[in-house]
């Protein structure tokens, strides 16, 4: 028989996708403005990139944070790199399903 998350642990994963969602459309658009205006914000010249690559970084940084915090509400095994933008359909480890049954 399949097993599927309850709704609280649904909730948590699903809270999981809503943060990483928002932070990646976010990071993209600062990414595009930080890349666009690198130059006439002073972060760049032609030969160093400087307080830019600092930046850039910074927003590399928690996208690692969050994929390696993801962990299965049932079983608590990491997840990891197996999700990308969404946690994936199943666990690997436990072979839950990782929607609610609702």
């Amino acid at each position: 028989m399949a097993s599927y998350l309850t709704p609280e642990q649904n909730q948590r994963l699903r809270r999981w996708e809503t943060i990483n969602k928002w932070y990646f459309i976010i990071a993209f658009i600062v990414l595009v403005i930080l890349l666009v205006f690198s130059t006439q914000l002073g972060l760049s010249s032609g030969s160093s990139w400087g307080p830019l690559g600092v930046l850039l970084a910074l927003l590399v940084v928690p996208i690692i944070i969050l994929q390696l915090r993801l962990k299965c509400p049932a079983c608590g095994h990491s997840i990891g790199w197996q999700a990308k933008l969404m946690a994936p359909d199943q666990c690997r480890n436990c072979g839950v399903f990782l929607r609610s049954r609702t």
